[in-house]
């Protein structure tokens, strides 16, 4: 079952450049994450400090490696000092009977 995480984003606006520099690689390597259907990040047209990536994932297993990677060798040390709010997870799946 595909599963679709997105994961929202609030950053120092002061420090958007160095974000954007930041989360290129971040995102090369989650594209490449065995598993990974595509990533999207949408930038709130009010708020360009306000970012959510939107990531599909062929399933739960494949998003929980990712997580695990994420939460060890692939921890992005570089990220908390860029952040104004701490990151908000939340997983949702598509409900054709909708």
């Amino acid at each position: 079952m595909t599963i679709i995480a997105t994961l929202d984003l609030r950053f120092d606006p002061a420090r958007l450049d160095e974000a954007r520099a930041l989360m290129h690689g971040v995102l090369d390597d989650t594209r490449a994450f065995d598993g990974n259907l595509g990533v999207d990040v949408l930038v709130d047209v009010n708020d360009p400090a306000h970012w959510v990536a939107y990531e599909t994932w062929e399933s739960p297993e494949h998003d929980a490696a990712y997580r695990e990677f994420r939460a060890g060798p692939g921890a992005v040390a570089a990220m908390p000092p860029l952040l104004a709010a701490a990151p908000v997870l939340t997983w949702l799946e598509v409900d054709d009977s909708i």
